[in-house]
Order: structure tokens, then sequence, then C-alpha cells
């Protein structure tokens, strides 16, 4: 097919070329189209796969590795110690995990010893009974001393793990980490700081350990440099997602010092604004400094009697362990006596490092990214290959494919957990590769379906224009709004503009148009592309939509290489104009088969069986001075072996307080004969129309909580004392208004002070305490294979309660 003949390149409007509209001109007009093509998507594929690739996890290195190097095999060792079983805090198995981490740190040669205490939870964190939530915690700290100390460094991980499972990842991984790193750093020179080693109890249960140690450790109370490990899955990359703020000194070490740097600022945003914490949350409530990092994909396992040693990736091990190691050897050597910088930086990875620059600069580059995708508009109308009209059609027809495409990645999921309810209760799929690409390729459906539609109407250069201005107007909104994700759409928008003022000003026919938008169009995947990978283990399969935004924002940004998978536009007449039509749609026809493939693919491939099992949640309720119980449920839609269990949904907040507040799934069940927590008066006294109670609430059995509550609509709690401590008094508007939640109780019980307003008669106090494990109730039945426990807090709990009035 010939070419059009090509516009001057002279400040001069171009003459329109007879019988091409202006309209359907694009930025580029290479004389072969296909070659143009394949070159430009080679390049792209070997950006994207670059950019990929740099995302992988290091090869694990050997036992027989140098002391001075993190070793995964020789971590991995105490992987299979620590998670060898399920030890929550207060466990005997707890005690046994403790027991190891000190033999190993002892060994050492290292200053060790454990921090026994009561502490209150951490962050703003709200117990399930809505009031205090406190712990005995048993934190062991170990210390290196620096030659020359301007400060500590403070490697934390916790050593607890919930109920449902051994915690081979979380938080084994990081636990053991930290014992390899403190064997590295112990076989060199020693640091010039301290170096502090952390491994916090009750983290699962209330941060509490973490919340002891950064409030009341002396070693704790000038602050300083906090590098926590965490696990969210089982494999992928380590990613620091969450910093302090002014954090632009600490992610400058970061990008210098960590071996394989991941983590964009973008991801410290979200996780600010969402209601998640880790032992991190308490070092920053205390305004120490530092960073927070994790590996999150393979979230099914999370928290479930599947995240055991065998499911752990030792490549995410080893980068863990890398990165650490690296850190802590260069806040070692630093002065550590100002690291806030004054303001959060902007970063994000790149094949081979970390680009960061500082956060001040976010909106005046989104203001040039405006600037510069209005001076393309306004060259595109001057070369005439867009009017005012079309470039505002382009830009308005632009939002369709951006809203388009994310609604339609949430309906394939809401069709897919239709087929396959289990999914609703993980945190993702098993195997959730093919849902992934099946999203991706949908994505791809819409921007090209879109672009199909609208390319020989509204034009090329005017759609790759419109595209661009939204991503230029996204980055304004995210420099205000979210300063650290503007870079998304900001760079990409900039660099977008440029290329395509290039290719305008360069001759149509040659290479250097394609050149150039494809240079502009690599900037967006090397940006974009790695975020949509890190998006879909971050918010799971549940919010697939929005990788599907930053997949079509990614789509924006190549439009011009996009347009080349069509024939030349405009001239054709008849069948050729036809045939023109028809190739136009290949790739969308082609995006549209592949995501239907790859969804069916993906629900042929990922069934639950006894290796992946359905998960399911129960629990088992007894109230002790009534003799009733009953089996309780989360699940909103209850898998088949739950259904034999529970039936109607209700509300056990006024015979359970401790539980839930919300609506649970209830069946009956058989009573079993299990003692409730007794509740002691050790003294009461009444001065000044106050009332003093000095109770003892004492398990009758092994268990890993406990719980109070006062009937506040008899008496108003005005203070309250839990193991010496005082706690809030702040009631809430339900029965049980005033509560307490203690986890890992001592066997001796815990004492408890409460001062009320003087009444009449007795007031009434419902204590409850939970253990786990459901096998040995009567009328329970053992799940088949092929269902499994839902990662939860409460899974398999046994709850007994009675009320006492005192």
């Amino acid at each position: 097919m010939g070419a059009p003949t090509t516009p001057a390149t002279t400040g001069t409007p171009a003459r329109r070329t007879p019988g091409v509209p202006a309209a359907d001109r694009a930025f580029t007009r290479p004389h072969r189209r296909l070659v143009a093509a394949a070159a430009a998507l080679v390049a792209l594929a070997a950006v994207g796969a670059g950019s990929l690739l740099d995302l992988r996890t290091p090869a694990p290195k050997p036992a027989d590795s140098p002391a001075g190097e993190f070793s995964a095999a020789r971590a991995y060792e105490d992987v299979q110690v620590i998670a060898a079983r399920s030890h929550v805090a207060g466990s005997p198995a707890n005690d046994q995990v403790r027991a190891h981490i000190e033999q190993q740190l002892r060994g050492l040669g290292l200053e060790t010893e454990v921090q026994d205490t009561v502490a209150p939870e951490a962050g703003q964190l709200s117990g399930a009974a809505g009031g205090a939530t406190l712990a005995r915690v048993r934190n062991v700290v170990a210390r290196l001393p620096g030659t020359d100390s301007t400060g500590r460094v403070f490697l934390v991980a916790h050593y607890d793990s919930v109920q449902t499972g051994p915690g081979g990842n979380d938080d084994a991984a990081g636990t053991s980490a930290i014992l390899e790193v403190a064997r590295a750093l112990s076989t060199g020179p020693r640091p010039r700081n301290d170096i502090v080693f952390v491994l916090t109890d009750a983290e699962e249960a209330c941060l509490c350990g973490a919340a002891a140690f950064a409030a009341s450790h002396p070693l704790a109370a000038d602050g300083g440099v906090v590098l926590n490990l965490e696990a969210r899955g089982s494999t992928g990359p380590v990613i620091m997602f969450e910093t302090s703020r002014n954090n632009a000194k600490l992610v400058d070490v970061f990008g210098r010092s960590a071996p394989h740097p991941v983590g964009t600022s973008f991801a410290v945003e979200i996780y600010r604004a969402l209601p998640n914490d880790t032992d991190f949350t308490a070092f920053l409530d205390q305004k120490f400094v530092g960073l927070n990092s994790a590996y999150i994909d393979g979230g099914a396992i999370y928290h479930t009697p599947l995240d055991t040693p065998a499911a752990l990736d030792r490549g995410s091990l080893q980068q863990h362990g890398d990165n650490a190691l690296g850190l802590a050897r260069e806040f070692g050597r630093t002065d550590l006596t100002d690291l806030r910088s004054g303001h959060d930086a902007t970063y994000f990875p790149v094949p081979g490092g970390l680009v960061r620059y500082p956060g001040w600069l976010t909106l005046p580059l989104a203001l040039l990214a405006v600037a510069a995708v209005a001076a393309l508009g306004w060259l595109t109308r001057r070369r005439g290959r867009a009017s005012i009209g079309r470039l505002a059609a382009g830009f308005a027809l632009a939002l369709v494919p951006i809203v388009a495409a994310p609604v339609a990645a949430q309906l394939l999921w809401l069709a897919i957990t239709t087929i396959r309810p289990g999914y609703a209760e993980l945190l993702d799929p098993y195997r959730p590769i093919w849902y992934r690409l099946a999203v991706l390729a949908l994505a791809a459906t819409i921007l090209f379906t879109w672009y199909a539609l609208t390319r020989r109407r509204i034009g090329p250069a005017a759609l790759a224009v419109g595209g661009l201005a939204w991503l230029a107007l996204l980055g304004v909104l995210l420099a205000v709004a979210v300063p650290g994700g503007a870079y998304l759409t900001t760079l990409p928008a900039l660099a977008g503009a440029l290329g395509g003022l290039v290719a305008l000003r360069t001759r149509q026919t040659g290479p250097w148009p394609v050149v150039a938008v494809t240079a502009a169009a690599a900037v967006g995947v090397i940006i974009l592309l790695p975020t949509v990978v890190l998006l879909f283990p971050a918010l799971g399969m549940a919010m697939g939509g929005v990788a599907a935004l930053v997949a079509v924002l990614l789509g924006l940004t190549a439009l011009p290489v996009v347009d080349l998978l069509h024939p030349q536009a405009g001239g054709q007449r008849g069948m050729r104009a036809l045939r023109a039509r028809r190739l136009g749609a290949l790739p969308a026809a082609a995006a549209a088969v592949t995501a239907l493939v790859l969804a069916g693919v993906g629900l042929g491939v990922d069934r639950f069986d006894a290796a992946h099992p359905a998960p399911t949640h129960l629990m088992y309720a007894l109230d002790a001075g009534t003799g009733q119980a009953r089996w309780l449920s989360q699940e909103s839609d209850p898998q088949p072996w739950t259904d034999g269990y529970v039936d109607g949904a209700t509300l056990v907040e006024d015979d359970f307080p401790g539980i839930s507040g919300d609506f649970l799934r209830a069946g009956p069940a058989q009573p079993a004969n299990l003692p409730a927590p007794k509740l002691e008066v050790l003294g009461d006294t009444s001065v000044g129309g106050e009332r003093t109670l000095r109770l003892r609430l004492t398990p009758q059995r092994a268990v890993r909580v406990t719980t109070l509550h006062v009937e506040t609509i008899t008496a108003k709690v005005l203070r309250a004392e839990v193991a010496g401590r005082a706690v809030s008094a702040q009631e809430g508007g339900r029965r049980w208004g005033f509560g307490l939640v203690f986890h890992a109780p001592p066997p001796e019980g815990v004492e408890i002070t409460l001062t009320l307003e003087q009444t009449a008669g007795p007031v009434p106090i419902r204590v409850m305490d939970a253990s786990d494990g459901l096998d040995a109730l009567p009328g329970f039945r053992p799940r088949p294979p092929d269902v499994g426990v839902v990662g939860s807090h409460t899974s398999e709990m046994l709850a007994v309660a009675r009320t006492y009035p005192i």
C-alpha cells in the first residue's frame, strides 16, 4: 500500500493530502507498516521483559556460603524449627520457639534477654470486644554493640504464629532471616552503631510485643532506625511497602544499599491509607524511622495450615536476607543523628535499580506534563493531524476504556466467584496467574475495541493526544491527593508528549517517528508494567479492576504503537475499506478470545483439592451458665461442609461479646463439658459514690485469649486497670459496653480493677475464654481432604462464656 504524501515540516500548516482526511493521520506513517509494527513491538517486549526480570528473586545461596554472606539454606534450617507447628502467643509451642531463638542468639555471643511484660495493643487496632486489648508478651532482644554508636538500628520480626497455621512464611521467614543476618554481622568487624535484634511476641494477636518494646524497653528509649521483616504470602519479590514520614534519606540508603531494591512510593501512599498494621506500626507510634518490607504473592496460604516451611520460596527468603543484611551494614556505619529529610521521596523500580527524586518535584513535573501534552495538541492541530473538535472528542472518548476496563474486570471476577464461591474467602486463588492474564487480556480487548471503533472517525493523532491528556490530568490529581503515586501517570504522559512532538517534527515516512513513539511507550512500560504485576498480589483478584485500570493507562501511552497494528487509515473505498476495518478488528478479537480462554483455563486448573482445599470457617461457642452451645461461621455464603453446621444469620454479641459485633451464621450444637473462666472478687469497696472491684480472671483450661465485659446498662465504668496497667474506660453503645481482651493469659490469671458508679444491685459481668481446635467436640465431623481452614484469627475457635453477678 502506497504511503500518503508527507506534510511539510516547516511552521506553516500542512496541506491536506487528497483522499486522506486530516482525522485519519497518525504521528507515524512508515512505508513498511508491518515491519515497523513488528520492530516496535519487539522493542517494547524486550523492555517489558527486562522490567519483569528485574523483579525476580535471587537464587538462594547454599549452606556452605561464606559466613559473612546471607544464606537462605542456613536460614531455612531455622524456619523448619520455628514453623514445625502452630505456636500462638502463650502456647507451649511458642515457648519452645522462643528457647530456640535465645539459644541461637546467645550462641553468637550477643547480649540476649527476654522482655517479659504485659502490654497494650499498638496503633489504632481494636480488640474483638471493642474495648481495651492487652497481652502478656515475651520478646527476645539481642544487641551487637557498636564501636562508636550514633544511634541504634533495630531488625524486627515476630516469632509467634496464628492459631490456624505454623507460620512458615508469616513470620518464620522474617525471624530466621534476622537470625542469619545476626550470624553474618557477628563474623565480621563490629559496626559503628549498635545493631539490636528484636523478635517480638503476640504480633498476630495485637502487635503487643512490638508495642511493649518500642514504648518501654531501655534500648528503645532514644529511638532509631527500624527494619521490619514480614510476609503475607509464600513467594514473590520482597517489596519495601511502608516507610516513616519524610523518608527521602531512608529511601536513598535503600536504593544504594539493598542488593535487590523493589519498592514504590505509590505503595507507601496506599498502605498509609489502609487500616492495616504490622509491628512497624508500634515503632512509628513512638517516633522511630525506618522501612517495612514483605513478600506478598501466594496469598492463598496466608494464615492457614498450608503456611508450612515447605511452602516458603527460598528465593524470596534470600532476597529478604540480602536486603536486610545490606541495609543493616549501611545503617550500621552511617551517622544516624539525622535521617529525616523534611520531605518524602518519589521512587520506583527500574531495571538495575531504583529511580528516586525529591517529592517536591511531583507537582511541577505534573504541570510540565500538562504543558507538554497541550503543546502536542497545538502542534497536532497545526500540522493538520486533527482539528480542535476532534482533539476534544479524542479527550472525551479516551475516558471510555479508563472506566470500562476496571468495571469489566470486576464483573469478570464476579462471574468467576459465582462459579467458584470459595474464592470469596481467599486473598487470592491458589493459582492466580491464569486469572491475572485474563484480566490483562480483557483490558486489552476493551482498549483495542474502543480504538478500532473510534480510530477512523476521530483519528489516531487525536485519540493519542486525548489519552495522554487524561494521564497528565490524573498526574495533577495524584500530585495533590497521593503525591507518591503521581509518577505513574505524569512520567508516561510527559514521555508520550515529547515522543509525539519529536514524531511530528521529523520526516513522517522515515524511521524516526516510529523510534520516538516507541521510546515514549517504553517509558510507560518500564513504569506501569511492574506496577500492574505488583498490584495483583497486593490487592488480590477481588480488586483486579485496579490492575486493569493501570493496564489501560499503559495502553494509552502506547497508542501510536497500537496504531501500527492497524492498516493505514484513510483513502480506502469499497472492498479495501471493508478489508481494512476487518484487519483493524483483529487485535480486539484476538484479545477477547484470549481473555475467555485464560479465564476458562483458570477455572479448569485451579480446582479445590487436597493440596488446595476450599476454605471454610467454623467456631464453637458454649454458654456455661445456660448449657446452650452453637456453631458459628463468618462465611456469608457457606460452603457445603459449613452448611452442615450453620443456617441463618444472627447477632451473638449479647451472649458472646468477645467474639464479634457482626452477623454470623449460626446453628445448634451439642454442649460440651467445658469449664468457664473463673472470676473471683479480691476486694469490693465503696467510697464517695464509687464502687471499686478487685477481680481475678483465671482460665480453667489452656486458652489463648480471655475477655471480660461489664453490662453498662446497669453500671458505668469510670476507671479500669489490668495487671496494674490503666486502660481506657470508654464504653460502646451496646449492652456489654465496656470490654477487655487479654491474649496469652498466664495460668495464675489476670488481676483487674474496675471503678464503677455506685449501683443498688449486683453488676452483671460476662467473661469468656477461647482455645483452638474443634476435633474433640461432640457432633464435630472432620473436614474432607479437599476442605480447608480460612486464614482467620477466629477459625477453629472454641469459646466458653459465663455471666457473674457481682
